[in-house]
């Protein structure tokens, strides 16, 4: 904000000259500084947090990835238990370790939270609905294969499910950039599993140790 000072000139001038001087005492309203979220008293949040995950257990259909989304509603957006960008980073931490993707978020973002105890909560409670529901299948699964309707119609679902392991085995093809020069891996890795027994973990191990190998000393760029 600038101020106007009349300054007269001598008498070769007829009329002052006006200048405007920058006021620099006024400094502008300072921003109210960002809260990280914070969750509920640990007296609330173990029950708070095992009643969340278990909704989105129940009700998430498909599991995994799918999951992503409505974790992000529940405790980014609704609860505002975790900033969105940690959040993030959890879920490249989930994505990148072994096991179900599911249990792994609900793992980090309960550890996030209260460390092992919410863990602990998150964690049953996004894999008890799933482990109730299979464990009602699987009480009459006996049962209902004795109908004659539901041993054909099963009988239908098994060519289905090859097909679905199958189909995203091209996607990972074209995601894992495989061309002629290194379509050999895969077919010795599946020659390896299928006709010569070897343990997938040490398949798993070899191209990891080769990959390192390559990408050091031979293309370190690519």
């Amino acid at each position: 904000m600038g101020v106007s000072v009349l300054i007269p000139y001598s008498s070769h001038h007829k009329k002052p000259v006006t200048v405007y001087k920058q006021n620099y005492s006024s400094t502008p309203n300072p921003q109210p500084p960002t809260l990280n979220p914070q969750p509920p008293s640990p007296k609330n949040f173990y029950w708070e947090a095992f009643k969340t995950f278990f909704k989105i257990g129940a009700f998430t259909l498909g599991g995994g990835y799918a999951m992503i989304s409505i974790i992000q509603n529940e405790v980014v957006v609704k609860k505002k238990w975790i900033p969105e960008d940690q959040f993030v980073d959890l879920i490249a931490v989930a994505q990148s370790c072994p096991g179900v993707f599911a249990a792994n978020i609900s793992v980090f973002v309960g550890y996030k939270m209260r460390k092992t105890p919410g863990a602990i909560c998150t964690c049953l409670g996004v894999i008890l609905p799933s482990f109730l529901i299979i464990l009602g299948i699987a009480l009459f699964f006996h049962q209902f294969m004795d109908i004659p309707w539901v041993a054909a119609m099963f009988r239908g679902i098994r060519p289905a499910v090859v097909a679905l392991i199958a189909a995203p085995t091209f996607t990972l093809a074209k995601s894992a950039k495989i061309s002629l020069a290194n379509c050999w891996i895969p077919i010795v890795t599946a020659v390896a599993i299928w006709l010569l027994g070897v343990n997938p973990v040490y398949v798993i191990i070899a191209a990891g140790l080769g990959g390192f190998l390559y990408g050091k000393f031979i293309k370190p760029t690519e």
